[in-house]
């Protein structure tokens, strides 16, 4: 569709008007498929791991935690300061853009390797999130789910006083925070309430598998996709590169943004690097206006 370039000249700093231009014709395909990741939610408040401005920092692995008591009390203790950051976050432009986008028929699906819950609370409803939901713990003995709010108010029972000590400096995006091991040592960890298990957050940790059912259903969002569209994403972790792999392998055009280099740049056939809330936000702009 013929535009000129003045259609796009309120793009603000960082964001070239061609770049919100050639997202907007990208976007036009409709049947889009959005993978999404932390770059996402910073606007949000909640950090990456991996963008430019991230702490370096290494979070918990699954088998450290399954270790034992030692790194379940480690994990929960610092979560319970943490966690409230992210139940606090606010969607941001981005994932009102996206959720827009889904309303008018442009995206079809929402892939997100987030676990803040934030897409859905902006409004999208065709979301699976690869790797689950801090909103929810999960049994590891019987399997029991219940809300993370739940257990946040027993944990504040249990360890009265000991969120109100720790300075919330360094927040990640799994609402870990950095707190020295001798403060954790005697924390008390609420067990489950069905049979007195240990409990996990349910989200996929570093080094634990996406269950198989998950990537079967992301299989079937980019087979059916026309496009495939990733926002804020480097694509390091392979849980969710393998996605824009599957899409070039169907043929189907893939779009990059992100600040920075990202593992799956060979693979698009539209990279920009910039900033999301504006490129998208504008980019919706001239696609609901076509």
């Amino acid at each position: 569709m013929p535009r000129n370039v003045q259609d796009v000249e309120s793009a603000v700093k960082g964001g070239a008007p061609q770049d919100v231009d050639r997202l907007a014709r990208f976007l036009e395909r409709g049947r889009v498929m959005v993978l999404s990741g932390a770059g996402v939610s910073t606007a949000s408040g909640i950090p990456d791991y991996r963008g430019p401005n991230a702490t370096p920092r290494e979070p918990m692995r699954y088998q450290t935690f399954l270790s034992g008591v030692e790194a379940q009390r480690r994990y929960w203790a610092r979560s319970s300061v943490g966690w409230p950051v992210t139940a606090r976050a606010e969607p941001n432009p981005t994932h009102h853009g996206v959720a827009q986008l889904e309303r008018c028929g442009v995206v079809q699906d929402v892939l997100t390797q987030n676990v803040d819950g934030l897409h859905q609370r902006a409004g999208s409803q065709r979301v699976l999130e690869l790797h689950g939901s801090l909103a929810t713990v999960v049994c590891l003995t019987c399997g029991a789910r219940s809300a993370r709010s739940r257990l946040q108010d027993r944990i504040a029972e249990a360890n009265p006083g000991f969120a109100a000590e720790v300075r919330l400096d360094d927040v990640a995006p799994d609402g870990d925070v950095e707190i020295p091991d001798a403060w954790t040592a005697s924390f008390v960890v609420p067990p489950c309430e069905a049979c007195g298990g240990a409990l996990k957050p349910d989200v996929v940790f570093f080094g634990e598998n996406v269950p198989r059912e998950r990537v079967e259903r992301g299989w079937s969002m980019v087979e059916s996709a026309d496009a495939l569209l990733v926002l804020g994403s480097s694509l390091t972790v392979f849980s969710g590169y393998r996605f824009v792999r599957r899409a070039k392998e169907l043929g189907k055009p893939v779009a990059i943004v992100n600040r920075g280099v990202t593992r799956g740049d060979g693979e698009a056939s539209l990279k920009i690097d910039g900033a999301l809330e504006p490129l998208l936000s504008e980019s919706v702009r001239l696609v609901r206006g076509a």
